[in-house]
């Protein structure tokens, strides 16, 4: 016993030191919040404050997104976080991917991307302010645009699978 030394598999230890990674950062946005409750949250404040999601125009639907809060507060738990660094990782599958930006967009949470869900997507896109701000006819324009290109079944909305079909014709998005 102990004579012999243990080896894990490249795999395992790789898995191993990215979760260690993930804890790491973790803890450091955990940093005076209540670290003793059974599966404590960090805040969706300081979450946003990460660098990756600091300009992201959709930084606080991704934390609504990938919170399991029951108080919809955008709060995130450390599988949370896990799950969102992981679906935005290099190796997550175009699937993985898509699923996700599908709900990010949805802000309506009804699994349709319809017209309003587009209008707040393309306002979260150019800033909604008077400089960039689409004229209502422009904003018309663009969104029939979008669903005659993406709503395959005409019912004036993009379902998942319309969503994941468009996406699949753009070698971009997976970057």
């Amino acid at each position: 016993m102990g004579t012999k030394a243990s080896k894990l598999p490249k795999d395992l230890l790789s898995e191993y030191q990215v979760k260690t990674s993930c804890l790491l950062r973790y803890n450091e946005l955990l940093a005076g919040e209540d670290r003793h409750l059974p599966s404590p949250r960090v805040p969706m404040s300081k979450i946003l404050t990460l660098p990756e999601l600091k300009s992201n125009p959709f930084r606080k639907r991704i934390c609504y997104v990938f919170s399991t809060s029951e108080l919809r507060d955008g709060s995130l738990t450390f599988e949370d976080f896990l799950d969102l660094l992981s679906a935005f990782s290099d190796s997550a599958t175009l699937e993985i991917k898509s699923h996700y930006a599908f709900r990010i967009f949805d802000f309506d949470d009804d699994g349709t991307l319809d017209p309003g869900d587009l209008e707040m997507l393309v306002n979260c896109l150019t800033g909604d302010t008077e400089d960039t701000r689409l004229t209502p006819e422009e904003m018309r324009q663009l969104i029939n645009n979008i669903l005659e290109e993406s709503d395959i079944d005409k019912d004036g909305t993009v379902n998942l699978s319309e969503f994941q079909h468009v996406i699949s014709r753009s070698p971009d998005f997976v970057r």
